[in-house]
């Protein structure tokens, strides 16, 4: 079984190992780097028509997004870097960019890194000052998955062992990512051998006017949501469900991102922009539409279906400059946009919060789908 053993840089891509078609969609196994013992880290390519997706098994990244514009023109709509040294290097450095990886075990915060379960109390690493937050500095999006090509994509499978980064259980996970009729979807599993908690998602940033140009402040964000989950300074849910209703974070009609964003709004001024949970109206049990982002320059719109009970709008605040991703573009505040599907963040904490206990017997089973189209 591979484990969690670092990695370094292949400059070259290899040959191509394996290939498989179903239907429109074509997949490919490419290697992208190798471990020190000569264990080869994969690049997956999904393509379909003007459609392309690269997936790595390091961190379960999503590379690149082709996806066209309302002329047909393709291009990558999400942030990251040119090749799998820039990946690794990020991952390994305190100031970790989360650009397009699977988050877990728990995305988001828990408070103080500590939460209590069966009576036992279970301290986790902290890497967000008092908290915990994305599993850790060692979580999912540092370790080596195993590949498998699949129908229209790859399954992604790993074994997170008892007590990695503090969490209870042997957690075996599968994430599927597919490529079909214009949509990236993500499938999430998991079981577990002792009681646990789990919170998975994907961390990509999305900007629709292609990668490194510009913000997203003119991008038209619509959510099904009416209420969302009230922070404290450091960005932990209190327990409050709080209404939308004529305040900066009502997106139940679509609205320009940069509108309202630097509103004199406490959420808005603790988080310096969008970070905050909103609560899906209907989420949590059936695929629902969720989001849509509008790009008027290309045209280009993307439509977000969940089964998850909340998701995190994260405006890529905290981006200042220093970070250089593909093409030579230099990362800028608001570069991106997140839109992280979730349970709410600190859930272990907060009774009315829907649960995130996973238990033997059970099986964790999440879908998120991104559909692009144009207007």
């Amino acid at each position: 079984m591979i484990t969690r053993t670092r990695v370094c840089f292949v400059a070259a891509m290899m040959t191509v190992f394996l290939s498989c078609a179903q239907g429109k969609t074509t997949v490919k196994k490419q290697v992208y780097g190798k471990l020190p013992d000569g264990t080869p880290v994969d690049l997956y390519i999904m393509s379909e028509g003007r459609f392309e997706a690269h997936v790595t098994n390091y961190g379960g990244y999503l590379v690149s997004l082709n996806v066209p514009d309302r002329n047909g023109k393709s291009e990558d709509v999400v942030l990251g870097f040119d090749d799998f040294e820039g990946y690794y290097s990020n991952t390994t450095h305190k100031g970790t960019a989360f650009l397009g990886p699977i988050v877990g075990r728990y995305a988001n915060r828990i408070a103080g890194g500590k939460f209590t379960l069966d009576g036992k109390e279970y301290s986790l690493v902290v890497n967000n000052g008092p908290n915990a937050i994305h599993g850790g500095p060692h979580g999912f999006h540092t370790v080596l998955w195993n590949g498998k090509l699949i129908p229209d994509g790859v399954e992604l499978t790993y074994l997170s062992k008892d007590g990695e980064e503090g969490y209870p259980g042997n957690l075996s996970i599968a994430v599927r990512y597919t490529l079909s009729k214009g949509a990236l979807t993500i499938d999430y599993s998991a079981t577990t051998d002792k009681d646990t908690i789990l919170n998975l998602t994907n961390h990509t940033y999305f900007n629709l006017n292609g990668n490194g140009r510009g913000d997203i402040l003119n991008h038209y964000l619509t959510l099904n949501a009416s209420r969302f989950t009230w922070a404290d300074a450091n960005l932990v849910p209190t327990g409050e469900l709080k209404s939308v209703e004529q305040t900066p974070l009502d997106f139940r009609k679509s609205r320009r991102i940069g509108e309202r964003i630097d509103s004199d709004y406490e959420p808005l001024r603790i988080a310096g922009g969008y970070d905050q949970n909103w609560v899906i109206d209907g989420g949590g049990n059936d695929l629902t539409e969720a989001a849509e982002v509008y790009e008027q320059t290309s045209g280009r719109v993307l439509r977000m279906e969940t089964d998850q009970p909340g998701v995190q709008v994260y405006t890529g605040n905290f981006f200042d400059g220093t970070l250089k991703g593909k093409g030579g573009a230099i990362y800028q505040k608001r570069a991106g946009l997140c839109l992280e599907t979730q349970h709410f963040p600190d859930s272990p904490h907060h009774a009315n919060f829907p649960t995130t206990e996973l238990k033997p017997g059970e099986k964790f089973h999440r879908v998120t789908v991104f559909r692009f189209s144009t207007r």
